[in-house]
């Protein structure tokens, strides 16, 4: 197992969790309750929007590259 690979990772594996909650949170406060349905489909445009996102700011792990 590669640690230092999964040691270079993990903290974006959390940047993406707190942004998930802080944008959910957020949009609860401002619009009020959300379906079920719609937090899962903005959790997975966050998912999938996070990494091309992050390679093009130049801060990704050495392993996304």
């Amino acid at each position: 197992m590669d640690i230092d690979g999964l040691k270079e990772i993990a903290p974006h594996y959390v940047a993406l969790m707190l942004l998930v909650v802080l944008v959910l949170t957020v949009l609860q406060a401002v619009v009020g309750e959300l379906g079920f349905w719609i937090e899962l489909g903005i959790v997975l445009v966050l998912a999938v929007a996070y990494r091309p996102v992050v390679l093009r700011l130049g801060i990704a792990p050495s392993g996304w590259k």
